[in-house]
């Protein structure tokens, strides 16, 4: 039998699933368009998701704008740590050495 809060009246099961899809999903986006084009979504500032939503007109339609959404609430809780493993298992950038390649 599915495990379900009594107070609130969800299962526990299917809000792992969604928080599992959410987190896969996350592990693969990034942002199409914009100041922070191609990076990943969980890699977004707070200021720039809020401004989605305060001066943007909302989110984008679609997984884009309810996975941005989801980012800027975790965010906003201060629940970031969650993002931990997805930041773990990506390859890490190479840092700017501060050289120029090339003759000038």
């Amino acid at each position: 039998m599915a495990e379900e809060d009594p107070n609130c009246g969800f299962r526990f099961e299917d809000m792992r699933a969604d928080l599992a899809e959410y987190l896969e999903d996350l592990a693969r986006y990034r942002m199409p368009f914009g100041k922070y084009q191609y990076r990943y979504l969980d890699e977004l500032p707070l200021e720039y998701l809020q401004w989605f939503v305060n001066k943007g007109g909302g989110f984008p339609p679609g997984r884009l704008g309810e996975l941005m959404a989801f980012v800027c609430s975790i965010k906003t809780d201060g629940a970031e740590l969650i993002f931990g493993p997805l930041k773990q298992s990506r390859p890490q950038r190479k840092k700017p050495t501060g050289r120029r390649h090339g003759p000038f």
